[in-house]
């Protein structure tokens, strides 16, 4: 084997516009060396058997020199590994990709190069403002607004005033002014209307417009910080009409997703699809029960309380060499709609599904149906530690029942989060969950905040503890997200 370095784009910060091929890549790396421009989304997805190397570079302060860069790329490669150099954007627009791939072609090491998707377009993007228009530019400019230490910046501005097109200046917040007065001194009109997009395509994206005049102003009286892309043209006209980011239900909220860490994801996708910031704090993890001997062929009726116990027994079943067919004649009993869809992955419709998600109406609208009876034979499939509503009821009711744990909920230790009260809503898809983020608060009142929960059974776990409670309409991540999208506009946001 020998050392290869494949230098990538991260994007602009989003980590739904990463490249299939960099994420591929991410997934499969040794080493990756990595700046402060690649997300903490993005980071997220990096595997915990990857080497992490921290080259980070803030405007002015450069931890690592470039030059110490490059060694680090060369010397990882030369242990024959594979080594990502993960940047933001792309890594050919002036992210100083062509100086780290030198030494590394001088030294003979091997080296790909996986374009990102720049925030010079994809930012004004975010903002609402195409970059071409034809019916107000027939050209587009990228221009550096960073000069190297105690230099100037160094642009033609009467070219770029001839051209009229649109201009986009990156790394050019602490210069705005010095680009403001070149242009007009150049002969730009000092209305030309100008957009400033700090963040961009993150939730927290802030986005100003204002005229070549009054942008050095805006930028200083915004506290506008890098990283931000400045735009100069007619274009920046369009960005109400346009603007489809800022227009999100969620935009500007902030969400923390309790899930464990193989259910977040869906979650945490729909949240940000609504504008939502997200942070991913799973509170609880499940481990399969093996080996397991349920002896389900002696049962007429199998119950299942979870999506995990659907999957942990299937899996068992396949295990044993065996596949949908030994479940043929037996009655199957889910307590929710999510929990019925897995059970469907495998080719298995679930004979009976409550109105309402929770052990207790399972239990209630099985007896009431007639579904189950004294005579019937039921083996529960689900948690080591279920919920006892289920056993309650069928026990006052006479019926019996084996209850068998298929998988186990760990709760998971986290540090606590500090700025709890900037958050909007603590998402709790399980009392396990809610229980999980208490421990982890080390906290038993949380009064004041707000918790979106997806049954009856969770929220009650919540409102023991002070939340401000809030219950999605069905059982279901998509229902989730609806509510949540209504309780932006029940307080009066749109």
């Amino acid at each position: 084997m020998s050392g290869i370095v494949y230098l990538v784009g991260a994007g602009p910060g989003d980590s739904g516009l990463l490249t299939v091929k960099a994420r591929d890549l991410i997934e499969s790396a040794d080493v990756i060396v990595y700046d402060r421009l690649v997300s903490s989304e993005i980071m997220a997805k990096i595997p915990e058997t990857v080497e992490l190397i921290d080259v980070g570079k803030n405007a002015g302060n450069h931890p690592v020199p470039q030059d110490e860069i490059n060694k680090i790329l060369l010397a990882e490669a030369q242990k024959d590994k594979k080594v990502v150099r993960l940047k933001g954007g792309d890594p050919f627009v002036f992210g100083r990709g062509g100086e780290e791939l030198e030494l590394l072609s001088k030294s003979g090491i091997e080296f790909q190069v996986v374009p990102g998707i720049t925030s010079s377009i994809a930012v004004p993007a975010y903002a609402g403002i195409p970059v071409t228009h034809r019916d107000f530019c027939s050209s587009l400019h990228i221009i550096t607004g960073h000069a190297r230490a105690g230099s100037e910046i160094k642009i033609d501005f009467d070219a770029l005033v001839r051209l009229n097109g649109t201009l986009i200046f990156m790394m050019s917040v602490s210069t705005v002014g010095q680009i403001a007065n070149g242009l007009m001194e150049a002969g730009m009109d000092k209305a030309m209307p100008c957009a400033v997009i700090e963040n961009g395509t993150y939730p927290g994206q802030r986005k100003f417009i204002s005229d070549l005049a009054n942008i050095e102003a805006t930028v200083r009286d915004n506290e506008v910080k890098s990283p931000a892309v400045i735009m100069v043209g007619k274009v920046c006209t369009l960005s109400d009409d346009f603007d489809w980011f800022g227009k999100l239900p969620l935009k500007g909220k902030r969400f923390i997703v309790t899930q464990p860490a193989n259910k977040a994801s869906r979650m945490g996708e729909g949240l940000k699809a609504l504008g939502a910031e997200v942070t991913l704090y799973p509170c609880i993890e499940t481990k399969e029960i093996r080996p397991l001997d349920p002896h389900f062929e002696d049962y007429d009726t199998l119950v299942f309380t979870s999506s995990e116990g659907v999957k942990s027994f299937a899996g068992w079943l396949f295990e044993q060499g065996m596949d949908v067919r030994a479940l043929y004649g037996k009655k199957l009993a889910c307590i929710g709609s999510a929990t019925a869809d897995e059970l469907m992955r495998y080719g298995i419709k679930a004979d009976f599904i409550p109105e309402v998600y929770s052990g207790e109406c399972l239990a209630k609208d099985m007896i009431e149906n007639s579904f189950v009876a004294r005579e019937s034979r039921i083996l529960m499939l689900r948690a080591k530690e279920g919920s006892q509503d289920i056993n309650r009821i069928f026990d006052d009711a006479g019926i019996d029942y084996t209850d068998y744990a298929v998988y186990r909920t760990k709760l998971i230790e986290h540090e606590k989060i500090e700025d709890l009260e900037s958050y909007d809503t603590v998402t709790f898809t399980s009392r396990s969950c809610v229980n999980g983020f208490v421990e982890s608060q080390k906290c038993d009142d949380f009064k004041g905040v707000k918790a979106l929960c997806i049954g009856q059974q969770t929220a009650e776990e919540a409102v023991k503890f002070g939340f401000d409670v809030t219950i999605s309409d069905k059982a279901t991540i998509a229902s989730m997200l609806e509510k949540a999208a209504e309780m932006v506009i029940d307080n009066g946001r749109r």
